[in-house]
Order: C-alpha cells, then structure tokens, then sequence
C-alpha cells in the first residue's frame, strides 16, 4: 500500500474496517464476514465500497487471516489483528494509518456491505466544517419499555437516532482520543464525544443494513444485487503449426506432431481467456499490454498474460464468475487432457476448478482447422462486482 498514489479527496483519507468480531449470532460455520453473500464475502463487498478512496486497514481477528487474505485477493488493502474489544481494534487500525499521515478517517464495521456512496460522501462532506460525522436515521417507531415479556411503559423518541456507519473523523483528533479512553465504548463516536469533539449527524441509508441475524444475509443479497455490475467478455486467438513435437493448450504441454507458432508461447486457449478478461474490462487485448514487438516477450509464457488479466480485474473489484473456453481442431485431441487444464488454468487464475469450462470441437474438416493447419480458441468470461 502506498500513499502516494491517489489524489483529490483520497489524499487525505484514510479508512479502517473492523473485522475483527467473531459475530456468532449470524450462525454458519464462518464468522458472518467471511462468509458469503451475492457469490462473494461480505467483507469483499465492504471493501469493494471504499476501494480507491484512500489506503485501507482492515482489522481482522488473528485466526481469520486467511480468510482476510482471500476476500482481499487483488484489492490494496493492510491486515493487521486487533483487540479483545472494538476500541482496542479500532486504536490499532488507527497506529497502523499513522504512517500515511491522512487529515481524515472513516471507520466502517465490516457487517454493512452495503453502504453507499452517497453516505461515504456525505460523512466526508461533513467533515470539512466537524471534527466528526457520522450517517443515522432518525427513529419513527413507538418505543416501550418491557419487562417479563409485557409492556411496562414507553419511550419518548424525539432526538433519537439509530446509528450506522462509517463514522468519520479529524485522524489527529479521534487517534488522540482512542489512546487516552479507557474502557468499552459503543461505538467511535463514543470515544470522540468522551473526548470533547462535536460529532454532526449526516443522513443514513435503510439500505445500509447491519448484518447481525442469519435473516439479514438475504436482505443484504437483495440490496447488492441492485448494485451488482456485470460484465461479459469474449476472446478469440488462431495460431498456425509450425515444426515441433508439442502444442502449449491452457498451459499444458499436449505431444503432437506440431506445435504453434507464435512470439510467446502461443498458449492459444490461454490467449483467448486472457483477451476475454480484457474485453470485459473494456481494456483491448494482450498486444496493447504485452506488444509481440517487444523481444521480452518472445517464448513468454502466457500464464504471465492470464494472471495480468485476471489481477487487473481483481484490483478493480470485480470477481470472475466464469470462464468458458472453445479449442477449435481436429488433433490432437483435447478430450484426454480437459481435466489437467483446467486444474492448471484454476491454479493460475487462483479460481474454484468448478468456474473453468474446457472444451473442443472439431470443423467438421472445414476450413484452416480443418486442414490441421492450426488451432482456433474462442473464450467467454463474465466478471461481476459490486
């Protein structure tokens, strides 16, 4: 993570998300930020959120981090393990942000996956005149007291608010204040209030639900399939025979009376899943990022293009969905080495087996194919994010 790379409003914001709850009350066999919802952990949503806006830190439980890891793949985000408690968490997300000297922090629970950019903004639009701002909705339920199950009285609720997050701060103001408190706090703005710092109330979000119950999984699934973006891309790549004993297929050395020909490897399935990827970014092909005129890409392996590819989506906060991959022959014959290429594409896309489709069919000897002049591969990838 680096602290110079982003500009604007990110300059001076950092953001802290506080995973470091064990949320037992969301059931599953995962704390409930690991596990996932919409095809992806909540936390990858949570952090998808506020990707871009400033470094990240999220804070995590030391026995989650590799769950940490996974739902960060790609994402420019620091893990580091927290306290017994939020305020201790929240204290060490702060000590590690120190070094990018922000102006500003937001601090988000890692449970509210989906949070808007409409409440980010208006908290860090707040934050120009207060040394704090947090979002909440104003109470419009009657409010009882109860006791033994019965209704023992009521509430008046003027002035109430349900709190949400994130909750953002003058970063000098709010690490001094954690590091002079003492005992639990309820939330962050606690700690700032304790500390004598004026906290202005933004507008919340219903959407910006909490995800506490095994319930609230579904209704958060509901609201991020509304933000959900999906993308398809396609790939196609024809390389010619030449002299050789092998063919390079999904990265797979396949005996053959030929190989291809190509500046790389001329992996042609990989070359087509890879050019997939880029469509679907709306970033050309492997020429405009790895140039055939460029000699250090001559014999290249092409599991260096495909992992560009696929990181290049990562970073952006997508995650690929599926890919479904054509190998146009008539030999050598795709059939008997199917399942050793998807193993390997899986292990160099760093992606479930279940998600790689290998095929091959035939031209019915038509055409350059036909002749075994050569091999044709076209590829489908579909990327989705939040």
């Amino acid at each position: 993570m680096t602290k110079s790379e982003n500009d604007g409003q990110a300059m001076n914001t950092g953001i802290i998300i506080v995973a470091a709850g064990r949320g037992t009350r969301a059931g599953g066999e995962l704390p409930k930020q690991w596990q996932c919802v919409g095809g992806q952990p909540v936390a990858r949503w949570t952090l998808a959120a506020f990707t871009g806006r400033g470094p990240i830190v999220m804070v995590i439980h030391p026995d989650d981090r590799a769950e940490a890891e996974a739902a960060a793949q790609g994402l420019d985000v620091r893990l580091i393990s927290g306290g017994a408690e939020r305020a201790a968490s929240v204290l060490a997300g702060l000590e590690a942000l120190a070094e990018f000297a922000p102006d500003k922090v937001l601090i988000h629970d890692v449970a509210r996956p989906c949070v808007t950019a409409t409440v980010i903004e208006a908290v860090l639009a707040a934050l120009d005149t207060h040394a704090g701002a947090a979002p909440a909705l104003a109470v419009t339920d009657a409010l009882w007291t109860g006791d033994a199950g019965l209704v023992s009285g009521t509430q008046d609720r003027t002035g109430l608010y349900r709190a949400q997050t994130p909750q953002g701060f003058d970063f000098a103001q709010i690490l001094s204040a954690h590091r002079a408190h003492t005992g639990g706090a309820a939330d962050d703005v606690a700690v700032a209030r304790a500390a004598g710092m004026t906290v202005a109330i933004v507008p919340g979000d219903e959407a910006n639900l909490k995800i506490t119950e095994a319930g609230d999984f579904s209704r958060a699934a509901k609201q991020l399939r509304g933000n959900m973006d999906v993308r398809l891309g396609n790939g196609f790549d024809v390389h010619a025979f030449e002299d050789g004993d092998h063919v390079m297929l999904c990265g797979v050395a396949v005996p053959h009376t030929h190989k291809l020909k190509g500046h790389s490897d001329a992996d042609v399935g990989m070359h087509a899943v890879t050019d997939a990827l880029y469509g679907a970014l709306a970033e050309g092909d492997i020429g405009r990022h790895f140039p055939p005129s460029d000699p250090k890409w001559k014999g290249a392996e092409s599991a260096i293009f495909l992992r560009h590819a696929v990181n290049l989506a990562r970073t952006r906060g997508y995650a690929i969905g599926n890919i479904d991959l054509t190998l146009i022959c008539e030999r050598p014959k795709i059939g008997p080495h199917a399942a050793e290429m998807t193993s390997k594409m899986a292990d160099v896309m760093d992606l479930d087996s279940s998600r790689i489709s290998i095929k091959a069919t035939t031209s019915e000897r038509l055409g350059f194919t036909g002749r075994e002049e050569g091999i044709a591969a076209l590829a489908t990838a579909t990327l989705v994010s939040s």
